[in-house]
């Protein structure tokens, strides 16, 4: 009795120790498909607090990153994404921590291990001028970019996706880990500051401060702070529903600007056909430069003389299609960066829809036909096929747009506004796949829709869309 006591005695020691095995390293990213390093294991961002002072004629900045996050798991380290800058102090919990960087890791450890469930302060001090680069995914310049054209400047606009918010502040930069923010921007008169949000600005004297604050989670690549001198002009939304405000560099002719006073009227639009706008505001952030595009930022989508002009007879359907990215894109985002043609490929298909409401059922026959002539004679990639190194091929957005085309004429229009409308209802704050996509339109068609899709997601050849006469 005494032996069998014993050795039940090490069982229970053994399986005590199991439990409280040591905290962990952190996981160094994300575990995306196309980009692993993307991101960070082991914790929840719920809040960022950036709380920025910028200097736009050497175009650097001082900041303090404060992040709110919960542990998903014991803890001895973690990581946060950031780019060049110079840190100057790391607290955790009040407390110094230690920090080593790694290339674009930022190596954190606390003073005391974090447990598994548990709540967490960080607070990041940092400055130095942000490191603009060309992103693996597009080849154009991602994050925080400076430019010196035009009286009002220097000045710098922010444009990220998918990998740019690391190049202004401390980020667990990957659309997995969604957050809400209050952004605070410092800037010298006469500059000013647009962002995401709700503005507030304080006039110091010399300087002025503008704070907002993002009340629904937002993807970091979201996240903009774009400093110039701006015209602010705003609108009640008396169509949509939602207030409108829009950031004009000084130079922006009027003409330009009339040609978004169509925004209220697609709020109103969009929102019948894909359900209730996401957020408490919206607005365009107008460039009298080219950034290389156009970013649907958080509430303020970012356009340059080279996606919107007097001359560019695609301007509204730009407009349009940065406008439903805030449903599919902002709202319902995306889980793996391999996904993206939910976003581009629906709103590409938005522009569609627009086409419709505003010229009839006959121009988006047109539009679907041109757009299928055009990838039928094109070598794309199917859109969920886009490589790491070409993320936003056109494969991406014209095919894209084209399978939801093709869904409406197979499924028919009752079913395909419901699919729409459902999955922004089901999904909108989190997080998706394209298998979730495809679950939802076979409960809502009834079909098994499974083989359509892997056609026109995955398989080289471009498929036909009988119901419209359409073949390759």
């Amino acid at each position: 009795m005494r032996k069998i006591y014993w050795m039940m005695t090490l069982f229970l020691l053994c399986t005590v120790s199991v439990a409280v095995a040591a905290p962990q390293v952190g996981a160094p990213g994300m575990g995306d498909s196309l980009y692993p390093d993307f991101g960070n294991g082991g914790y929840d961002v719920q809040h960022y607090t950036l709380d920025i002072t910028v200097a736009p004629k050497n175009f650097s900045l001082t900041g303090i990153t404060t992040i709110e996050a919960k542990a998903t798991e014991d803890l001895s380290r973690f990581n946060l994404d950031l780019v060049g800058l110079t840190v100057d102090s790391i607290t955790v919990n009040d407390a110094a921590a230690t920090f080593t960087r790694d290339g674009q890791e930022l190596q954190i450890t606390p003073a005391q291990a974090l447990t598994n469930g548990s709540m967490f302060t960080v607070e990041v001090h940092y400055n130095g001028i942000p490191s603009s680069y060309t992103s693996v995914a597009l080849p154009v310049l991602t994050g925080w970019v400076p430019y010196n054209d035009g009286p009002s400047c220097p000045c710098s606009y922010v444009l990220s996706e998918p990998d740019g918010a690391a190049t202004f502040f401390p980020v667990n930069d990957h659309p997995l880990d969604k957050a809400t923010y209050t952004i605070k921007v410092t800037v010298p008169k006469p500059y000013n500051v647009a962002t995401n949000g709700v503005q507030k600005v304080t006039d110091n004297g010399s300087t002025t401060t503008t704070v907002s604050e993002v009340t629904s989670p937002m993807a970091s690549y979201l996240t903009t702070i774009d400093i110039s001198q701006f015209d602010l002009v705003t609108d009640p939304g008396t169509k949509g529903g939602v207030p409108i405000r829009n950031f004009f560099e000084k130079n922006v002719n009027q003409a330009t600007r009339d040609l978004f006073k169509t925004q209220d009227e697609m709020i109103s639009y969009f929102s019948s056909v894909f359900g209730p706008y996401p957020f408490d505001v919206y607005g365009a952030l107008m460039l009298n430069i080219g950034p290389g595009g156009a970013l649907e930022d958080q509430t303020l989508s970012i356009f340059g003389t080279d996606t919107v002009s007097t001359d560019n007879d695609q301007s509204e359907v730009t407009i349009a299609h940065e406008l439903s990215h805030q449903w599919f894109g902002d709202s319902v985002s995306v889980g793996d960066w391999s996904d993206i043609w939910l976003n581009e490929g629906f709103a590409t298909y938005a522009e569609g829809l627009w086409i419709e409401h505003t010229q009839g059922a006959d121009a988006l026959k047109d539009w679907v036909k041109s757009n299928y002539t055009y990838v039928a004679g094109a070598d794309l990639t199917p859109p969920g096929q886009a490589p790491a190194d070409d993320l936003f091929n056109e494969g991406t957005y014209y095919r894209g747009g084209l399978t939801l085309a093709a869904l409406r004429a197979k499924v028919g229009d009752t079913d395909f506004f419901n699919i729409l409308k459902q999955w922004y209802q089901r999904h909108k704050g989190g997080n998706v796949r394209t298998a979730d996509f495809i679950a939802l339109s076979n409960e809502i068609s009834g079909q098994d829709l499974t083989q359509f899709f892997d056609a026109w997601l995955n398989e080289k050849p471009l498929p036909p869309i009988p119901e419209l006469g359409l073949s390759n």
